[in-house]
This record gives C-alpha cells, sequence and structure tokens, in this order.
C-alpha cells in the first residue's frame, strides 16, 4: 500500500475541505485532499447548486404566470420537468468539472476513498487506490448527510430525504413535507410554483422557527396565497405507503395522503467511523467537533470546519472556516467571527438574514428598535411587479450601531449582502443613510429604512411612517 506525507490534509472535498485545500496550497504547501464522492460534497452536487437550478426553472414559471399583468400574452405553458432536471444535472456537472480543474491547477494530489484516522497524523484510505498518507496539519471536514427518522425511514421512491427527491425527474401531484424548516420550505415553494398541491406539517408553533417572528409570518402569509397548506403544533407518528401514495399519521388521529413525502428533519453529522477516537479528537454526544475560533480541536494539529464544528449549517460558513483553519495550519493567525454571518432561504419571495433580532438584540441587553420599509414603496419593486416584503434594520439606539438586519422579497438574497458589510465593519443606520444609492433600485430599502430610524423618511408620509415598524407583517 502506497504511503506517502504532506504537509496539509484535508478530509472532505466540500465547500469546507476544498477552499480550505486550495488555500493551503496557495500558501506553499504540499496538499492532500481526500474525497469518497463526488468533488465539491452536498453543496454542489446533493444541496445548494441542484436545487437552485430548479428554483431557478420555478422562478422563470412564476413570471410568465405576471405576464398577462405586463400586457404579455402567454399560451398554453407547461413544465418538462424532465428537461428541468436534465438541465439541473448539467450546472451540477459544469461546476464539478470547472471545480476539479481548479484544484488540479492548485497541485493538490486528490485521493478518491473513504480516509478514517489511524492515528492524529495518519489516515489510511480504503477504495479503488488505497494508500496511506500522513500530515503534520490535517483538517476534517467530513460534513452531514439527511437524518433518517426510524418512524418514517426513507425508502427513496415514496419516502425521501433531500438527496433522493432532488434526483426525480418527473412531478409529483401531491406532496407532503415533514419539517418546515429552510429545506422544507424552499422545497414547498419549489414545487408549489411547478403545480403540486404542497402541505407542510410542522412541528414547532411556527416555520422557519429559527428566524424573526415578522420573517417567518410574513412568509406563512406567503405560502397561503400561494396555495401551500401550512400545519403547525403537528407532531407526526408515522408514515405508511399505501398503494400508489403515502398517509401520513398525526398526533390527535388526524391523517395526510399524498403522492410522496419529503422528510426534512434535520441532518446527521458524519464523524462516526472515521476514527476519531484513534485520532484522540474529542466529539460531543450529538456528534458535533468541539473547536475554538481558530478551528482547532483537542489534539494539536487538528482542525475541523464545517458542519461537524459549527451551529452554522452553511455552505459559506463552512468555506470560512476552511479558510480560517488552512491559514493557522500554514503558520498564520486568523480567527473566526459569527456575529455577521448572512442567512438566505429561497423561497417565493426569498428571505435574507444577518446579524441579531430584535427579539435576540434584546435578550443581549441591548437597548434595540427595529426600523422596516415595505417593498410596495419602491418604484423598482412595483415596476418589476414585486411589491411584497420589506426590510428592516436593527439597531441600538443608543448608538445606532447595525445589529442586525432581514429583508423578506424579490432578490433578498443580494440584497442581504449590504447588510452583512455594515454589521462586520460595525457600521451605524447614518452611514447607510448617508451612501447614495442607486435609483432606482431594491437597495434603497436600505436607505429608506435607515432614513426612518432617524426620524426622517423621505418616501413614507408621517402617518404612515409611524407605523412602518410593522410593515410586511
Amino acid at each position: 500500500m502506497e504511503k506517502r506525507k504532506f504537509d496539509v490534509a484535508v478530509l472532505g472535498g466540500g465547500p469546507g475541505g476544498y477552499p480550505a485545500a486550495i488555500r493551503a496550497a496557495q500558501l506553499g504547501k504540499s496538499v492532500a485532499l481526500v474525497e469518497v464522492k463526488e468533488m465539491g460534497g452536498t453543496c454542489l452536487n446533493r444541496g445548494c447548486i441542484p436545487s437552485k437550478a430548479l428554483i431557478a426553472g420555478a422562478e422563470v414559471v412564476d413570471r410568465i404566470h405576471q405576464a398577462d399583468a405586463f400586457g404579455i400574452q402567454v399560451k398554453d405553458v407547461t413544465v418538462d420537468y424532465d428537461r428541468l432536471a436534465a438541465h439541473k444535472d448539467r450546472v451540477v456537472e459544469r461546476m464539478r468539472t470547472g471545480l476539479e480543474g481548479l484544484i488540479a491547477a492548485n497541485k493538490i494530489t486528490v485521493f478518491k476513498g473513504f480516509g478514517e484516522f489511524t492515528g492524529p497524523h495518519e489516515i489510511k484510505i480504503k477504495g479503488k487506490e488505497p494508500a496511506i498518507i500522513t500530515a503534520d496539519k490535517i483538517i476534517i471536514a467530513t460534513g452531514s448527510e439527511p437524518r433518517n427518522i426510524p418512524a418514517f425511514p426513507f425508502d427513496y421512491e415514496k419516502i425521501h430525504d433531500s438527496t433522493s427527491l432532488l434526483a426525480m425527474t418527473t412531478l409529483p401531484k401531491k406532496m407532503i413535507i415533514v419539517g418546515g424548516g429552510v429545506i422544507g420550505c424552499e422545497f414547498a415553494s419549489l414545487y408549489a410554483t411547478l403545480g403540486t398541491d404542497v402541505t407542510i406539517l410542522e412541528l414547532l408553533p411556527r416555520i422557519i422557527s429559527t428566524e424573526a417572528q415578522e420573517v417567518a409570518q410574513a412568509l406563512t402569509k406567503a405560502f397561503s396565497k400561494r396555495g401551500i397548506k401550512v400545519e403547525t403544533n403537528v407532531k407526526v407518528e408515522k408514515i405508511e405507503r399505501q398503494g400508489e401514495g403515502i398517509t401520513a399519521y398525526v398526533e390527535g388521529g388526524k391523517t395526510f395522503t399524498a403522492d410522496i413525502c419529503l422528510v426534512a428533519v434535520g441532518r446527521s453529522l458524519n464523524t462516526k467511523g472515521i476514527g476519531l477516537e484513534k485520532a484522540g479528537v474529542f466529539v460531543q454526544d450529538n456528534g458535533m467537533i468541539s473547536v475554538n475560533e481558530k478551528m482547532e480541536t483537542n489534539v494539536d494539529g487538528l482542525y475541523a470546519v464545517g458542519d461537524i464544528a459549527s451551529k452554522w449549517w452553511l455552505a459559506h460558513v463552512a468555506s470560512h472556516q476552511g479558510i480560517v483553519a488552512a491559514e493557522n495550519a500554514c503558520g498564520k493567525s486568523a480567527r473566526m467571527f459569527y456575529n455577521a454571518v448572512p442567512s438566505v432561504i429561497f423561497t417565493h419571495p426569498e428571505i435574507g438574514t444577518v446579524g441579531l433580532s430584535l427579539e435576540d438584540a434584546l435578550k443581549k441587553g441591548y437597548k434595540a428598535k427595529v426600523s422596516a420599509f415595505p417593498f410596495q414603496a419602491l418604484g423598482k419593486a412595483q415596476a418589476a411587479l414585486h411589491p411584497e416584503g420589506f426590510a428592516q434594520v436593527v439597531m441600538d439606539e443608543r448608538t445606532g450601531q447595525i445589529l442586525g438586519a432581514q429583508v423578506v422579497g424579490y432578490e433578498a438574497s443580494t440584497l442581504i449582502a449590504e447588510m452583512a458589510l455594515a454589521i462586520t465593519n460595525e457600521l451605524t443606520v447614518e452611514c447607510v443613510a448617508e451612501t447614495i444609492h442607486a435609483h432606482p433600485t431594491l437597495a434603497e430599502a436600505w436607505l429608506e429604512a435607515s432614513l426612518l430610524a432617524e426620524g426622517l423618511p423621505v418616501h413614507l408620509p408621517p402617518p404612515k411612517a409611524a407605523k412602518a415598524r410593522s410593515a410586511g407583517k
């Protein structure tokens, strides 16, 4: 069996692992990258990218349905889902090919196989080309997989996880989604736009429960308008296949039937079976690896990034953690800060959040307030027929410092970047109010919300200005 020595080894080629490998190579180190599946991990192959390719198609469908309002006549619109799915596959293949080329260009040695620690600085690779590699510094980036619940195990035909659902090539007429978190809501929005009858069954009192209350309320309202049924405070006891479909049984005796079911109730961390105990790495009961702000584990020279080492299960957080870990592994000094992590939900309407909600800010002891501006008062939103939504800024009343921001509406995924930059650099609402924003644009919502926070609204009449705090609710 081949045995090779590297300066840095990275276990896992997902959004946390491959940026770490690239940064270490950029810093002049010899780097090994171990990946058992496709390069790019879940995000590129079974998550972020394929789902967004499908959502992009759904957005086209939604726009076509609005065509008549612009005076444009479109007849006989049909969705060939098999072709839409093929588009998704082409996008993934193109991105993966580009990534593999990028890794090769950085002269990173790739090992295809399953990597398992045999000691703190040694990894045994099982696969077609078995090998043993050693490295002074090792970055663990093994990610997570959809959680399988014993009460309703996946059969990948009628009861799906997010991975198997993305592999489908036909549209169901009716579907149930167990779990109203980010994944559940994104798929609900996607399939409803394409014509599927969708019902969400959520255990908690509201969907996207980790987001600000007004954000969750806005999405629930939007879902209702689109015909998506949202059942909250519902405990699903079991799901059974019956005939050509499935039946979900909930506590209290009520049942729901559909063609298929998506179970989206969390993910399982890939920390078992990779020999962490042989490496001496401390793993918590929930499967998470404990790390410090440098992404260091309890073992000298070992780092962990991504889902297995953070409460932020976001690809862009994993990538940033990977870069921080790599820089520390290469002798530089870098730290993670989580006060300005942007989060996006690609529903219709989109949602973008960063920093603290008003509730969280108050809990942390800030004398905080929120200032909101409705999209319906924006010229660009009206012209584009996207008046639904709002942008709001959470600030410290004493200093004006921006603590958080939330936006619900068209292009929220892009709009939230301005507030992430503002929070990272500890800017105030005055800074935003004094920044010239192009007109007509949706980004003016931040300008208007900041002006409103200072009591000087330009595009809200005084009577409405006093009520703007509740805009969009």
